[in-house]
Parts: structure tokens; sequence; C-alpha cells
């Protein structure tokens, strides 16, 4: 005579099946007694701390945003009308490699200088003018000269 096919861990699995099942039919049967809540008592408020209320908020409080005054994207900068030309004074630069850092005099800012952008040589602690312009990893200076 054989062993029964079923293991105790068989019977486990078919016990938590027939559970689940029963509290699934159980939760069903629950909805259907319960009748169901209308749209306006499912709605849910924010109140103005972004809190959840079930109130509506108050009219008074509202503000009105006009869709012109919404700007997508990046604002204009106001102060671009600034003189385009900069000085300052070489921090650093490597004759043998073409490059080095320009602190400008009023932010004390660097900015990357190549040897393509120089109108003449420049070496460490020369007083500088030149003209930013947006490079691939920030603001270069370009068109520099000694002064």
């Amino acid at each position: 005579m054989g062993k029964s096919q079923e293991t105790f861990s068989k019977k486990e699995k078919e016990k938590k099946r027939l559970k689940k099942r029963k509290d699934k039919l159980a939760k069903r049967e629950e909805r259907k007694s319960n009748p169901k809540k209308s749209f306006e008592e499912s709605i849910a408020y924010i109140d103005e701390n972004g809190n959840f209320s079930d109130t509506p908020p108050d009219k008074t409080k509202r503000t009105v945003i006009k869709a012109e005054d919404i700007e997508i994207g990046i604002p204009t900068r106001e102060n671009e009308n600034d003189d385009p030309i900069k000085k300052g004074k070489v921090e650093f630069y490597n004759d043998e490699k073409g490059y080095g850092f320009i602190k400008e005099d009023v932010t004390s800012e660097k900015y990357f200088v190549h040897v393509s952008s120089l109108n003449g040589e420049i070496g460490e602690n020369d007083k500088v003018s030149f003209e930013l312009e947006r490079g691939p990893k920030g603001l270069n200076a370009v068109r520099v000269n000694k002064i």
C-alpha cells in the first residue's frame, strides 16, 4: 500500500486558499449590504495649510491668478544690460597646456580661459579685461586682453 498523496504542507495551502476565498466572499457581501457613497460625499478638499478637509474652502479667501501672469520656463534676467567687458586678475595659467583661470574683480568668481580665447600673451597675476561666453561646462572668459 502506498502513502497518501496529501502531505501536511498541501493541506495547509488548501486551508489558506479556502480561507482567502471565504474572506473575499465576506468582503463582497459587505460591500453589497452597505450603500455606496455619493460623489459629493467622497470629495476631499484641501485647505490653505495643505491638509485634507470635508468642507469646501472659503470663497472670500481665494486669489485670482490671470493666465498672462504665469511664466513657463526660465524668467528673463533684468540685469542683462551690464557692461559685457569685465576686469580681473589671472589666478593660474599653464603655458604648456594652454589654459588657466581668471578671477573677476567685482564678484571674485573664477572663469576658465583657453589659449584660443587670448589676444596676446598673459601670465599669472596679470590684470586682464575679458568677456564671458557660455561653454559646455559653464561660463568661459573670451576675448581676453592684458591691461
